[in-house]
């Protein structure tokens, strides 16, 4: 089976995850240090750490060409750094507390795209 070329739409999507994903990391370690305490800083971090991890996957997921499997894994990637890193990142800024109900669909999100991911490489295998 040949793979199919990374569509422009999935190239900027990548891009976009990983280098917000830096830009969020520099943000947080520079501008929000000295305004946020300890626990607000280390929700900042885990948005961080899950963003840029997530962002790497999505860019596998998308590489992986345009199966079924792969299509799911990005979008799930993608729809989990939004909805938990999203909220983690707005939580950390004093966004109300409530706002933490949307962080488990984010981390569901993410093991769909998991698991999408590794039936995507299993068919390739």
């Amino acid at each position: 089976m040949m793979q199919q070329p990374v569509s422009v739409h999935a190239g900027w999507l990548v891009g976009l995850a990983g280098a917000s994903a830096v830009m969020f990391g520099a943000f947080g370690a520079h501008a929000l240090r000295g305004s946020l305490d300890a626990d607000h800083l280390a929700l900042w971090h885990t948005a961080v750490d899950y963003h840029i991890w997530h962002a790497m996957a999505l860019a596998i997921a998308v590489s992986m060409g345009s199966g079924r499997a792969g299509r799911v894994a990005a979008g799930a990637f993608a729809v989990g750094i939004v909805l938990f890193s999203g909220s983690l990142y707005a939580l950390a800024l004093g966004a109300p507390y409530w706002t933490g109900i949307i962080t488990p669909f984010g981390g569901l999100a993410f093991i769909a795209g998991w698991i999408a991911l590794g039936l995507s490489l299993r068919r390739m295998g």
